[in-house]
């Protein structure tokens, strides 16, 4: 776990590898509000945070689901059964739904997939109220039809999924993945944020907009 400080200096920030893959939760706190959310919900996330939350004195009051492959939502039942919402894009419903469809690409193949329902859906364009911040919706299909980045301007952060890592990009090989809309997600969808915003994807370390523009080797800014 790794766990940093972002401005403004009251809200926490911190990364959970996890799951069978090593895929990325990130819990964002805010303790002067009691309040966290959780980007993505790997298979164990739920048993991760819950020191930081108690240490935070956080309620969890949403699960932030940037797309509905099975190492993204492992542990999102279990947190719907908290009675915690649960957002994510509609053209990824049937992952989420009937996460059993993902069996044939999943790590293990005995893994357990329990399907849930999204409480609200999101699409490009809207601005949610988390944690008393605006966070911006970027639809970033390519990855995945329903891939999509929470974008906090006021904290520098773009939470990405799978659609951008740092020196790399996100698999198109699997159903629904497409590399020229891929492409065209990252140049018009991320590239587009400022350059000092710091991307945190769905596995690996972070980087910057900036840092991708310049050296990603897969997708330039042209």
């Amino acid at each position: 776990m790794l766990a940093v400080v972002v401005k403004p200096m009251n809200y926490k920030l911190r990364a959970y590898p996890t799951g069978h893959i090593q895929t990325n939760a990130f819990l964002l706190s805010d303790p002067s509000r009691g309040e966290a959310v959780l980007i993505d919900a790997p298979h164990f996330a739920w048993d991760e945070i819950q020191t930081a939350l108690k240490e935070d004195g956080c309620e969890l009051k949403a699960l932030l689901l940037t797309h509905g492959h099975y190492d993204h939502i492992g542990d999102a039942a279990k947190i719907a059964e908290k009675g915690v919402p649960l957002y994510g894009h509609q053209a990824d419903r049937k992952m989420f739904e009937t996460p059993e469809m993902m069996r044939p690409y999943a790590y293990p193949e005995s893994i357990e997939l329990v399907g849930f329902q999204i409480d609200h859906w999101v699409k490009q364009g809207d601005v949610l109220q988390i944690l008393g911040l605006d966070c911006e919706v970027r639809h970033v299909p390519g990855h995945c039809p329903g891939n999509v980045l929470f974008y906090f301007e006021s904290l520098e952060l773009a939470f990405v999924g799978d659609a951008l890592f740092a020196g790399s990009i996100g698999r198109t090989d699997l159903p629904g993945g497409d590399f020229n809309e891929l492409e065209r997600s990252i140049r018009e969808r991320i590239y587009t944020l400022p350059e000092e915003v710091t991307v945190l994807p769905g596995h690996g370390p972070s980087t910057t907009v900036g840092e991708e523009k310049k050296y990603n080797p897969y997708v330039s800014a042209q």
